[in-house]
């Protein structure tokens, strides 16, 4: 069958269930409900603490078949998805399902989890390009790995579509009775948000510390009442992994000149002004657009209401200038971002729900003015897609990428017209993740597209001299310059499902073939 962007997808898929294709960005919403939870209390005088992680499976009863969570905000620093695998694994344990709202080449080992069935299943909403997510694109796992958004693993887990059975949290620092921060110990790594809804819907919620500290703990962003189990450790995670991504404004001439071009864009279509809000990434060309909407902003005495999302450096400068009044955060992208969060009043957090699931009573996304994205490609009807690259393997999941396009009142795709001789402007884009009706403007080197169905844009661009042109102009102006690719040959087996925000599928990831 196909689905509202013309995709075709199964109607049924072995591993995953009966599929709901996805029928727009805005057809599913109304009233909702969220599932029971299931916990045990715990009496007057009952220890939390156990000594082991072996321990703490003996206490949860692990067994064949079971779901299990970990969060990324360690990133490539993670220590605990993996020694808690290798724990399960050496059981003998199978066909368990990694429930994962990040996975990153550090997380190798998993590869060998998913060859022997101890691994059968992994859900996730990102996925760094690297071992994992190769063995995904090859097959290797028994059922299609399933690629969420954000906002929609949350929205998963409230509405009961993912059942996890035990989440284990990984706690920079915690007490003996479950409280947890991000913001002290050896591996601080910021807020705890994704881990949120883990902890309030498992059936069990393991803490996994290696900085135990007398109870309470102070600050508190995960809290007792949702905590089974505490397990030190010798270490959660690798600080120097924490830093994600490209923290400094890039010096490329190209990369500068989209920037460029999307702060004139956002400034001439009135966005720039008092009360504004803003989100960008942590790559070197949405931070320069970042610096040079920082300048309009200084230029005109603007005071935004909030900046949102990953959180790194250059939004804690935006902040300590009186550029914003607060920042909403995520995510900590590097240790500038840990320390204000921990320190200003102004920085908070908010868990991955607030920040976008569509399901609630009003995430923070629907209250977004602008929004900076990026994208391996983008067609002519504006789908994007950051999932695969050109040869069709996984390099990424959306992230916050289509939660955001949709809350935004304006999405601007910044990218090159071209990368590594390929053009970005295709016909077809290889796997849709974010819709073309969420996604507003294309700024490239070579020119500027808007959506046609942002004839307010369009007109108030008339009045400028920036390039604005059309999408298709700007595809043959691409394959002009590189030729145009040949269709990547996949095979009929799907490897991985990309569900929408709303749980609605939008595409599916089918084994390249050799």
């Amino acid at each position: 069958m196909k689905n509202s962007v013309g995709r075709e997808i199964p109607e049924y898929l072995e591993g995953y269930g009966q599929v709901k294709p996805f029928e727009g960005a805005f057809a599913n919403y109304g009233d909702r409900c969220k599932t029971t939870v299931k916990l045990r209390s715990k009496k007057p005088g009952e220890s939390k603490l156990v000594d082991t992680i072996d321990e703490v499976l003996d206490k949860v009863g692990i067994r064949d078949g079971m779901t299990v969570s970990f969060h990324h905000h360690l990133r490539n620093g993670d220590f605990v998805l993996n020694q808690v695998m290798a724990a399960i694994a050496k059981r003998g344990i199978k066909d368990i399902t990694v429930a994962a709202t990040g996975i990153f080449p550090i997380h190798e080992p998993l590869v060998a989890l998913i060859k022997d069935g101890t691994v059968t299943g992994i859900n996730v909403n990102y996925i760094a390009p690297g071992p994992v997510a190769k063995a995904i694109s090859k097959g290797l796992l028994k059922n299609p790995a399933v690629l969420m958004s954000h906002g929609g693993r949350p929205r998963a887990i409230e509405s009961g579509d993912i059942h996890i059975d035990v989440a284990f949290i990984a706690a920079p620092t915690a007490d003996s009775y479950g409280n947890m921060n991000g913001v002290y110990g050896n591996a601080a790594c910021g807020t705890l948000a994704y881990a949120v809804p883990d902890a309030q819907y498992a059936d069990c919620v393991v803490a996994v510390t290696d900085n135990l500290v007398p109870y309470p703990a102070c600050p508190i962003e995960i809290t007792q009442d949702y905590v089974d189990y505490v397990v030190k450790v010798d270490s959660i995670g690798d600080p120097n992994g924490i830093v994600s991504g490209t923290l400094t404004v890039t010096k490329d001439p190209v990369g500068l000149r989209i920037a460029k071009l999307a702060a004139e864009v956002i400034e001439a279509t009135d966005y720039i002004k008092d009360g504004m809000s803003f989100q960008t990434g942590a790559g070197g060309t949405s931070l320069a657009v970042a610096a040079e909407v920082r300048k309009f902003m200084k230029e005109k005495n603007v005071v935004g209401s909030f900046a949102a999302g990953g959180i790194t450096g250059y939004m804690v400068d935006m902040l300590k200038e009186g550029l914003f009044r607060t920042l909403f955060d995520v995510q900590c992208f590097d240790f500038k971002a840990i320390a204000s969060l921990r320190d200003n009043e102004t920085h908070q957090w908010m868990s991955g729900s607030l920040y976008g699931n569509p399901h609630n009573r009003g995430a923070v996304v629907n209250n977004l003015d602008v929004m900076i994205l990026g994208a391996t490609e983008i067609d002519t009807d504006f789908n994007v897609n950051v999932v695969t690259g050109s040869d069709g393997v996984i390099i990424g999941a959306s992230g916050g990428h289509n939660d955001t396009a949709a809350g935004s009142k304006i999405s601007i795709v910044v990218t090159n017209l071209t990368k590594g001789r390929l053009p970005v402007v295709k016909d077809k884009v290889t796997t849709v993740t974010t819709p073309g009706e969420t996604v507003d403007v294309l700024v490239t080197e070579r020119g500027i597209a808007v959506n046609p169905r942002r004839t307010d844009l369009i007109e108030k661009l008339k009045e400028t001299h920036l390039p604005v042109m059309l999408i298709e102009e700007l595809k043959d102006l691409a394959e002009r310059l590189t030729g145009k690719p040949e269709p990547i040959q996949v095979g009929d087996q799907v490897v991985a499902i990309v569900e929408y925000r709303d749980g609605t599928v939008i595409d599916v990831v089918r084994k390249v073939l050799d």
